[in-house]
């Protein structure tokens, strides 16, 4: 069995560890207290945030580091239809106040997440035929229930995700199919009206270049608002894969969005790779990490940066993506990789 990848992984790690002052052991030195992503991000106007989820929250371990390190959380699934609404008009808000009170506690903010989507849709939705005027009324009920819920809670919402296919024509959804393209311009109506002080945004992955699928975005958000329809930002999941090649106009993206008046973001950021992994996979996975953290900072209205959960313990990407993974910062162990370092130096100039 060769085991030469992972031994020169262990030993980047290491090295990594002990140039951050992290190590511990005969050896290691002390240092002073390093400041946290958060706190460097801050010093740019930004925040820098960590999705999460209910199941993990009885780890301390993860728990501790989650609430020293971020400003910003996002439930990863506590907030959606089939957790918030399981049955017609029965609401339950068990996980996703779970979710807030920890990052109130801990003084974060909570992107909260997501109001109208294709998936995780409870059966009883998903389940019928239901006439336009049947939809609209429920979906206006769930928006306005959900969003008066966290009124004051929460710093934003994102009120309609993945509504594009990669070719930019409009994903065939419940939602698209009942009520066509106007159910978007309504659902962030809605959500204004609940709220008038939540942030509200578009979020989609595979948009983080300039092409057919954030271009069809663009058009969108040139739309909207030209009929003054309430929108605050447009969020770019940014899950990446080594295999496919960085998105190389990620700042002229961001940039021309926020031309147009919007706040942008990095959402859900993960950068997955084929296992197994090496210090070379490892090593371009930081500089990936690197480079989209240096893209938001460069964009004044790139306001932060999010990754879909900081550890690899409690990564989604190995059961979706069989045979890929180690896609975050920190690893298993809750051990800071060099991703990790390679964000710290870029939020600090370095």
């Amino acid at each position: 069995m060769r085991r030469t990848p992972r031994l020169r992984v262990v030993g980047a790690l290491t090295a990594a560890l002990v140039t951050a002052g992290l190590a511990t052991g005969p050896g290691a030195q002390a240092s002073p207290r390093q400041p946290t992503l958060a706190e460097l991000a801050q010093r740019h106007g930004r925040y820098f945030g960590s999705a999460t989820d209910n199941p993990e929250l009885t780890d301390t371990a993860y728990t501790a580091l989650l609430s020293r390190e971020f400003d910003m959380i996002t439930p990863g699934n506590g907030m959606k239809w089939y957790a918030t609404e399981p049955q017609q008009g029965v609401f339950d808000w068990t996980n996703g106040d779970q979710i807030v009170n920890l990052a109130r506690k801990h003084h974060q903010r909570v992107r909260a997440h997501t109001l109208v989507w294709h998936s995780q849709l409870p059966d009883w939705l998903t389940g019928r035929e239901w006439t336009a005027d049947e939809l609209r009324a429920v979906l206006k009920r769930h928006i306005q229930t959900e969003v008066r819920h966290y009124r004051g809670k929460v710093y934003s919402w994102d009120v309609v995700n993945e509504a594009f296919n990669e070719d930019g024509t409009y994903r065939d959804t419940l939602w698209y199919r009942t009520l066509g393209p106007g159910y978007i311009a309504d659902a962030l109506r809605w959500s204004h009206q609940a709220d008038p002080h939540a942030k509200l945004y578009l979020n989609d992955y595979n948009i983080e270049a300039v092409g057919p699928k954030s271009d069809a975005y663009y058009q969108l958000v040139k739309d909207l608002r030209a009929r003054h329809v309430p929108l605050d930002g447009i969020g770019l999941q940014a899950h990446l894969a080594l295999q496919y090649g960085y998105p190389a106009t990620v700042e002229d993206n961001l940039r021309r969005f926020s031309r147009l008046g919007l706040d942008t973001a990095l959402t859900e950021v993960d950068v997955r790779m084929l296992l197994p992994a090496t210090e070379e996979k490892l090593a371009q996975q930081a500089d990936w990490y690197r480079d989209l953290t240096s893209a938001c900072l460069a964009v004044r209205r790139c306001v932060g940066i999010t990754v879909w959960d900081y550890t690899d313990k409690y990564s989604w990407i190995p059961a979706v993506f069989p045979g890929e993974g180690a896609a975050l910062p920190w690893d298993e162990q809750l051990r800071p990789k060099p991703a990790c370092f390679a964000i710290r130096k870029a939020l600090a100039g370095k």
